[in-house]
C-alpha cells in the first residue's frame, strides 16, 4: 500500500487548477489514507499484543512447569521418607533423577528435606545398583588429610546408621576403603581402619551413653585395640589422641524431625493384631504389633501415632509357648546374662516408663501365624551386631597374618 502525504495531495489540485469540489474530495482521500495508517497501526498493535500475550503465556507455562517440577520434587522427598525405593521410582518416572548411581549419590548426599534414617537405609541395601549408589555417595566425601575420628564425624553426619549388622557392616567397609585411599600412609590396610572406625563408635557409645556404668578407660582402650594393625599395635599416642577426643565432644548423631517413626510405621516388616498378657496382672489385651528397625512397637489402636510400648530387639530370644488361657502362644525372654528385657511403655497418665519384664508373651490367631512371627523376630534379634562383626574381622585379620608368614 502507497501512502502520499496530505500536502502533495492539495498541491497536485491547485497545480492542475482542479474545481473546490475535487480538492474537497482530495481531502477525503486525505483522511481516507489517514484512516488506512491508522486501521494499519491498530492491525500492528493488536497482532504485537497477541505476540506479547503469547510470550506471557510461555512464561506462564515455563514457571508453571517449574513450580510443578518442584511440588513434585517435594512429593518424591516425602515418598523417599516413607519407602526409599518407591521415591526413588517417582523421581526417575517424572525425570527428576537419572537412574545412574552417580546421580541418585549427589540426591541423597545433597540430603534437602530427606530422613537421614532413610538414606542410610536405602545406602545399606544389598544390590548391585544400590552398593554402586553407596560407592559413589562415599566417593563424595572428602577425608584428605582429616584424622579418622574427624572423618567418622563428617561421614555419619550424612545419614543415620541402620540397625542391620550387615548392612553396617558393608557402609564401614566403604568409608574405611574410602579413607585409606585419600590418606595411604596411616593404616597398613583397610581392615585395620575398619575395626578402629568399630571401636571409636562403641567408645563414643560407652562414654556418652548414661546407661552404660563402667566407662572405659585410656589403658582399657588401647588395650583393646592391640594387634589390629596387620597383627602389629597402632601407636599408643594416636589412639590416646582418638579417646580424649571421642570424651571431649562426642558424635552428633542426626535427628530427624519425626520422620523416624513414620518411616518405621510406614514399611514395617510385619504388623497385625496379637493378644498381649499383661506384665503385673496378666490380663490379656489386644493389641496393634509393628515390627521394624529392631524393634517391635505395640498399640491400642491402628490409628494410634504413638505406640503404647517399644521393645528393642537385642540380646533376646523368641520361643513357642503354652498357655491356658490364650492358644499359639510366642514368648520373648531375656537372654545373653540379661535379667530383664530393656523397653518402656506409657502409663495410664502418658509418662514414659522402664518396662519390668523378664518375659513378654503374646498369643496369634492361629499357628501359621504365631511361627511367622516367631520366624521374623529371630530375623530382627540381634546380638550386640558390633562385637560380632568385630570378632569376625579380627579372626580374618589373624588369618591373613597367618597365612603371610608361611
Amino acid at each position: 500500500m502507497t501512502i502520499v502525504h496530505s500536502q502533495s495531495i492539495c498541491g497536485l489540485a491547485c497545480r492542475y487548477g482542479l474545481s473546490q469540489s475535487t480538492h474537497r474530495n482530495a481531502s477525503l482521500i486525505d483522511m481516507t489514507f489517514k484512516y488506512e495508517k491508522l486501521s494499519v497501526c491498530n492491525q500492528l498493535k493488536d497482532e504485537l499484543g497477541e505476540v506479547v500475550a503469547e510470550l506471557e503465556a510461555l512464561d506462564g507455562q515455563e514457571e508453571c512447569k517449574q513450580n510443578s517440577k518442584a511440588k513434585q520434587m517435594s512429593i518424591g522427598r516425602k515418598k523417599f521418607n516413607m519407602d526409599p525405593k518407591k521415591g526413588i521410582e517417582y523421581l526417575y518416572e517424572n525425570g527428576l533423577l537419572q537412574r545412574t548411581p552417580e546421580d541418585v549419590a549427589q540426591f541423597l548426599h545433597k540430603g534437602e528435606g530427606l530422613s537421614k534414617t532413610a538414606i542410610g537405609d536405602y545406602l545399606g541395601e544389598r544390590s548391585d545398583f544400590n552398593e554402586a549408589v553407596l560407592r559413589a555417595f562415599v566417593e563424595l566425601h572428602d577425608f584428605t588429610d582429616l584424622i579418622l575420628v574427624q572423618a567418622l564425624r563428617q561421614f555419619l553426619w550424612s545419614f543415620r546408621l541402620p540397625g542391620e549388622a550387615q548392612k553396617i557392616d558393608r557402609m564401614m567397609e566403604s568409608f574405611a576403603q574410602r579413607y585409606c585411599q585419600l590418606n595411604p600412609d596411616i593404616f597398613t590396610n583397610a581392615d585395620t581402619c575398619y575395626v578402629l572406625s568399630f571401636a571409636i563408635i562403641m567408645l563414643n557409645t560407652s562414654l556418652h551413653n548414661p546407661s552404660v556404668k563402667d566407662k572405659p578407660t585410656p589403658e582399657q582402650f588401647v588395650a583393646m585395640n592391640r594387634g589390629i594393625n596387620n597383627g602389629g599395635d597402632l601407636p599408643q599416642e594416636l589412639l590416646l589422641s582418638l579417646y580424649e577426643s571421642i570424651k571431649t565432644e562426642p558424635f552428633k548423631i542426626p535427628e530427624d524431625d519425626g520422620n523416624d517413626l513414620m518411616h518405621t510405621f510406614f514399611n514395617p516388616d510385619k504388623e497385625g493384631w496379637l493378644w498381649k498378657q499383661g506384665g503385673r496382672y496378666k490380663s490379656w489385651k489386644r493389641r496393634w504389633f509393628i515390627l521394624n528397625d529392631n524393634c517391635l512397637y505395640y498399640f491400642e489402636y491402628t490409628t494410634d501415632k504413638e505406640p503404647r510400648g517399644i521393645i528393642p530387639l537385642e540380646n533376646i530370644s523368641v520361643r513357642a509357648a503354652s498357655d491356658r488361657q490364650r492358644p499359639h502362644c510366642l514368648e520373648l525372654y531375656a537372654s545373653g546374662g540379661a535379667d530383664l528385657i530393656k523397653a518402656c511403655k506409657t502409663d495410664s497418665e502418658g509418662k514414659v516408663v522402664e518396662g519390668k519384664h523378664t518375659v513378654y508373651r503374646m498369643s496369634a490367631a492361629t499357628a501359621e501365624e504365631r511361627d511367622e512371627w516367631i520366624e521374623c523376630l529371630r530375623r530382627s534379634i540381634s546380638h550386640n551386631p558390633f562385637y560380632d562383626m568385630l570378632a569376625q574381622r579380627k579372626k580374618k585379620a589373624q588369618h591373613n597374618l597367618h597365612s603371610g608368614s608361611h
